[in-house]
């Protein structure tokens, strides 16, 4: 099984952690992303530098987030954490990496990967420098940062994957920067956050928005503890089994990927 995750805005501050080392393209995974991160890099870093005001903007920050744009232009010089300790938004508490138990935590590093839209896609266990660059940007030269990655992407992420199951846990940001085809995607599931209530007799089901990421986390850990399912059918009854109410939709057309409806009354 391959997880895939968009990372977090909230990330660590690496100094506070007292990380030590700086970023190094060497010990990032998937090495054949190294051209095209470095791009993105040089950019970012550049345009933080020489126009923070313009940065800012192209960044989608308030004026209060200006510290965000120091910190990318320091990218180079900045100490460095392991992804799994540098990401802290709500999908990653929920997830509690730092807990998860030696066994687990060796599969987190061998079947996650964080999609970003300054690296294109990470392991856990990459060390990284804290940034703030969304999948939604748009550089001044680059581009859309989610087209920019498409091609990048499909050299690398499907042979990650391999033969196993793929499960989708990405934000619509971050699912515009790759997305499976063919029979790759018809075994793939993705996963929608659904709260049941009752109102006047009658369930109502409706989005879950920002929980959304905390049911995710939660789903995630448990996973990890358990089982490796190896079709959509098996991950859909393993959830049944740790508690969860899932109701699994196949694809609809030919190359589309499996949805699997998890049902919540609390969030």
């Amino acid at each position: 099984m391959l997880v895939l995750l968009p990372p977090s805005e909230g990330k660590a501050d690496p100094v506070e952690r007292a990380a030590s080392g700086s970023l190094d393209w060497g010990d990032l995974s998937l090495p054949g992303l190294n051209t095209a991160r470095k791009a993105v890099a040089e950019e970012l870093v550049e345009l933080c530098a020489h126009d923070p005001e313009r940065a800012r903007e192209v960044l989608g920050l308030s004026t209060g987030q200006r510290a965000e744009v120091a910190r990318n232009a320091e990218l180079y010089s900045t100490p460095v954490l392991p992804a799994a300790a540098l990401y802290t938004g709500v999908l990653y508490e929920a997830l509690g990496l730092s807990d998860l138990g030696s066994n687990a935590m060796d599969r987190a590093y061998r079947e996650v990967l964080v999609f970003s839209g300054l690296w294109g896609a990470v392991r856990l266990s990459d060390p990284l420098p804290a940034y703030r660059c969304s999948g939604g940007v748009r550089l001044p030269r680059l581009g859309g940062l989610g087209p920019y990655w498409r091609s990048p992407l499909q050299e690398v992420v499907p042979e990650q994957v391999g033969e196993g199951l793929l499960l989708d846990l990405r934000s619509s940001a971050y699912a515009g920067m790759w997305k499976p085809k063919g029979e790759l995607a018809q075994r793939t599931a993705t996963v929608r956050v659904l709260q049941s209530r009752i109102v006047d007799g009658v369930e109502k089901r409706t989005v879950v928005s920002h929980f959304n990421k905390a049911t995710k986390g939660r789903l995630l850990r448990a996973l990890l503890q358990a089982s490796r399912p190896a079709t959509p059918t098996e991950l859909a009854e393993l959830l049944k089994e740790l508690g969860y109410q899932v109701e699994a939709q196949p694809p609809n057309r030919t190359g589309s990927p499996w949805r699997l409806d998890v049902i919540v009354t609390e969030v």
